[in-house]
């Protein structure tokens, strides 16, 4: 399985780039992972709603000029679903079982995601309704992907 998280902006923190290597290399033996850093859109603090939609329209077709049609697309939204770790282990085994071996979870800027990504996603992902740091939620998800073979495999991952 071929997995690429798309996200908006450059991951500064040591801290958290120590924790998503950790990750990559555990999910070595189960799939090729990419993560692919997009540029975020410079804006002043105060924007208008008008200036958010272009900011995350700019952004958003940045990151669909890289997913081909192929693509099982899974945005993560704060109003998208919320699955457990479990569920999110079945469709990936279901992804899998039916022949879709390219998967990209999105993951947007601080703005959130353009209505083109949010149309073009065949699923959507919430992993709480609060609102979390995007570049923390490169490690949260890594870790789910990870804990979703681990389940699928049925290999001891503690719960």
């Amino acid at each position: 399985m071929n997995i690429s998280i798309f996200t908006i902006g450059k991951l500064k923190e040591k801290y958290l780039s120590q924790g998503i290597n950790e990750y990559l290399k555990r999910l070595t033996p189960y799939a090729k992972i990419d993560i692919i850093e997009m540029p975020d859109e410079k804006a002043p603090e105060n924007l208008s709603e008008v200036e958010m939609e272009q900011i995350k329209q700019k952004e958003g077709e940045r990151i669909l000029s890289k997913i081909t049609d192929d693509t099982h697309v899974i945005a993560l939204a704060i109003d998208g679903k919320m699955k457990s770790s479990e569920q999110l282990a079945g469709d990936l085994d279901k992804l899998a079982t039916y022949g879709k071996s390219k998967i990209a979870f999105v993951i947007g800027g601080s703005l959130g995601l353009s209505k083109e990504i949010m149309k073009r996603s065949n699923d959507t992902l919430s992993f709480s309704k609060m609102t979390f740091p995007h570049q923390l939620m490169r490690l949260i998800l890594l870790e789910q992907v990870y804990r979703a073979f681990k389940i699928n495999r049925g290999e001891p991952y503690h719960k």
